[in-house]
């Protein structure tokens, strides 16, 4: 099957957006927690987050033009604050409820059931249920002309993690968490590990870590 640029453009809106999005792969998937200035707390499900680099350790994030304008990006920018928190087996339908526009007065975390947990004086709320939790310190804001989104970069303050999937060389074992991924926009998906390898140097043959 072949599909043009101009067979792209005649397609039906959710169609086109369906084939998009699921082009790229599997994504990392995950809520992305935050608290306003005046106390309302927001949840807020992403499959737009990646690595950025390890020192120091950035995370970006991005945001597509939709009005109203976004509880989650306007709490961030006006705090400084949020976390990111993996999805797990056991929650991925409430965090999937967290992608409705409510009223920024209503919590995601009351109306989804999840638990908003506060520790290490951090601001931002993290999510109680969540295996593998990220405290964020927002750095810069980006704006990208070419199709109106936005990229938020972030620095990693705080890590949660269960000891047990923590490798001695820093290596985080995702599938011990019961971290899912995702493709598209509504499908999520167990993983299975194929392999771990070595780094790759010229002339040098790679072999496997497990």
């Amino acid at each position: 099957m072949y599909i043009d640029k101009e067979a792209i453009a005649r397609l039906e809106k959710q169609r086109r957006v369906h084939l998009i999005n699921s082009l790229g792969g599997f994504k990392s998937v995950a809520l992305v927690g935050t608290l306003s200035k005046i106390g309302n707390e927001n949840l807020a499900i992403f499959s737009s987050l990646f690595h950025i680099g390890a020192n120091p350790p950035l995370i970006g994030m991005i945001f597509r033009p939709s009005p109203p304008e976004r509880d989650t990006m306007s709490n961030i920018l006006e705090t400084g604050f949020y976390t990111i928190n993996h999805i797990n087996e056991t929650i991925y339908k409430q965090a999937h409820q967290t992608s409705a526009r409510y009223e920024s007065e209503v919590s995601e975390f009351q109306v989804t059931n999840l638990k908003p947990e506060y520790k290490n004086n951090f601001f931002a709320p993290f999510v109680a249920e969540s295996n593998i939790q990220l405290g964020v310190e927002f750095k810069e804001k980006v704006d990208i002309s070419i199709n109106n989104t936005t990229m938020i970069i972030g620095e990693i303050v705080q890590i949660y993690l269960p000891e047990n999937c923590l490798h001695d060389d820093g290596f985080i074992d995702l599938e011990k968490a019961n971290t899912i991924t995702c493709s598209g926009l509504d499908s999520y998906h167990k993983t299975i590990q194929i392999d771990r390898l070595s780094y790759a140097k010229p002339y040098k043959e790679i072999t496997s870590l497990l």
